[in-house]
Protein backbone atom coordinates (compact mmCIF):
# COMPACT_ATOMS: atom_id res chain seq x y z
CA UNK A 1 0.00 0.00 0.00
CA UNK A 2 2.82 2.43 0.81
CA UNK A 3 4.38 1.79 -2.59
CA UNK A 4 1.07 2.31 -4.43
CA UNK A 5 1.38 5.60 -6.36
CA UNK A 6 -2.36 6.19 -5.86
CA UNK A 7 -1.97 6.20 -2.07
CA UNK A 8 -1.39 9.52 -0.37
CA UNK A 9 0.96 8.79 2.51
CA UNK A 10 1.32 11.53 5.10
CA UNK A 11 3.77 11.96 7.92
CA UNK A 12 2.22 13.95 10.73
CA UNK A 13 4.07 16.80 12.37
CA UNK A 14 3.08 14.95 15.55
CA UNK A 15 5.55 12.21 14.61
CA UNK A 16 8.37 14.73 14.25
CA UNK A 17 7.48 16.20 17.65
CA UNK A 18 7.34 12.77 19.31
CA UNK A 19 10.68 11.70 17.83
CA UNK A 20 12.31 14.96 18.94
CA UNK A 21 10.97 14.64 22.50
CA UNK A 22 11.90 10.98 22.85
CA UNK A 23 15.34 11.62 21.37
CA UNK A 24 15.94 14.43 23.87
CA UNK A 25 14.93 12.09 26.69
CA UNK A 26 17.33 9.40 25.45
CA UNK A 27 14.49 6.98 24.71
CA UNK A 28 15.04 6.99 20.96
CA UNK A 29 17.97 7.37 18.62
CA UNK A 30 17.02 9.41 15.55
CA UNK A 31 19.12 10.94 12.81
CA UNK A 32 19.72 14.69 12.91
CA UNK A 33 18.39 14.95 9.35
CA UNK A 34 15.15 13.07 10.05
CA UNK A 35 12.95 15.75 8.47
CA UNK A 36 14.91 15.65 5.23
CA UNK A 37 15.02 11.85 5.20
CA UNK A 38 11.23 11.70 5.47
CA UNK A 39 10.77 14.28 2.71
CA UNK A 40 13.21 12.50 0.40
CA UNK A 41 11.35 9.22 0.96
CA UNK A 42 8.31 10.69 -0.77
CA UNK A 43 6.17 11.20 2.31
CA UNK A 44 4.42 14.52 2.80
CA UNK A 45 4.63 16.29 6.15
CA UNK A 46 1.21 17.39 7.32
CA UNK A 47 0.65 20.00 10.03
CA UNK A 48 -1.74 19.75 12.94
CA UNK A 49 -4.88 21.76 12.28
CA UNK A 50 -6.66 23.53 15.17
CA UNK A 51 -9.76 21.34 14.78
CA UNK A 52 -7.56 18.24 15.13
CA UNK A 53 -5.87 19.59 18.27
CA UNK A 54 -9.24 20.46 19.76
CA UNK A 55 -10.65 17.03 18.96
CA UNK A 56 -7.61 15.33 20.51
CA UNK A 57 -8.19 17.24 23.73
CA UNK A 58 -11.74 15.90 23.92
CA UNK A 59 -10.96 12.26 23.22
CA UNK A 60 -11.52 9.75 26.03
CA UNK A 61 -8.39 8.51 27.75
CA UNK A 62 -8.41 5.05 26.16
CA UNK A 63 -4.79 5.76 25.38
CA UNK A 64 -2.62 7.77 27.78
CA UNK A 65 -0.10 8.91 25.15
CA UNK A 66 -0.93 12.46 23.98
CA UNK A 67 1.01 11.95 20.75
CA UNK A 68 -1.13 8.95 19.84
CA UNK A 69 -4.37 10.71 20.74
CA UNK A 70 -3.39 13.57 18.45
CA UNK A 71 -2.63 11.12 15.63
CA UNK A 72 -6.04 9.51 16.21
CA UNK A 73 -7.74 12.90 16.05
CA UNK A 74 -5.94 13.73 12.82
CA UNK A 75 -6.96 10.41 11.28
CA UNK A 76 -10.58 10.81 12.36
CA UNK A 77 -10.79 14.39 11.08
CA UNK A 78 -9.18 13.44 7.76
CA UNK A 79 -10.95 10.07 7.34
CA UNK A 80 -7.48 8.56 7.14
CA UNK A 81 -5.89 5.35 8.34
CA UNK A 82 -3.15 5.11 10.94
CA UNK A 83 -0.21 2.78 10.46
CA UNK A 84 0.41 1.33 13.90
CA UNK A 85 0.74 -1.95 15.78
CA UNK A 86 -0.88 -0.38 18.86
CA UNK A 87 -4.27 -2.03 19.45
CA UNK A 88 -4.97 0.55 22.19
CA UNK A 89 -6.00 2.88 19.35
CA UNK A 90 -8.91 0.64 18.34
CA UNK A 91 -11.47 1.91 20.90
CA UNK A 92 -11.39 5.28 19.13
CA UNK A 93 -12.80 3.73 15.97
CA UNK A 94 -9.85 4.85 13.89
CA UNK A 95 -9.00 2.72 10.88
CA UNK A 96 -5.67 1.15 11.76
CA UNK A 97 -3.31 -0.72 9.50
CA UNK A 98 -1.46 -3.34 11.54
CA UNK A 99 2.30 -3.23 11.11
Amino acid sequence: MLANPESQVLASAVCAWEVAVKSALGKLDAPDDLLEVVEKSGLTWTPVEPREAYRAGGLPMHHRDPFDRLLVAQALERSAQVISHDAALDPYGVRRIWT
